[in-house]
């Protein structure tokens, strides 16, 4: 099952995070952000692009969103995800409420 989510910077949307079901990632840009020369790059590793960043591991901007140790055991239990699903921990942990100006919105599939 793949999922995604709307990556947003300071509220505005910046560009989709994927996972398929191989656990391969990918980010793209949303055009209108891309377009908008106010708008910055989500990280320094991800410069503005149309084309779309590719990777076999949660691209390591985004894995630096979660929570380490203690904090992401229970972060895994209180949200019943494996500590190894990085994928599931972001999207769970990583909404309007976290720290800097990234969050993520999950996009809910009707699969």
């Amino acid at each position: 099952m793949s999922r995604a989510a709307k990556i947003y910077r300071n509220s505005i949307l910046a560009g989709i995070l994927t996972e398929d079901d191989n656990r391969n990632y990918r980010f793209e840009y949303n055009s209108a952000y891309f377009l908008n020369d106010q708008c910055p790059s989500v990280s320094l590793t991800m410069p503005k692009t149309k084309k779309e960043y590719l990777s076999d591991y949660l691209f390591p901007f985004f894995f630096n969103m979660l929570a380490e140790g203690v904090n992401r055991k229970v972060q895994s239990r209180q949200f019943q995800i494996s500590e190894n699903d990085h994928f599931g921990l972001l999207l769970a942990t990583s909404s309007k409420d976290s720290i800097g100006a990234i969050w993520v919105e999950e996009i809910k599939t009707n699969d």
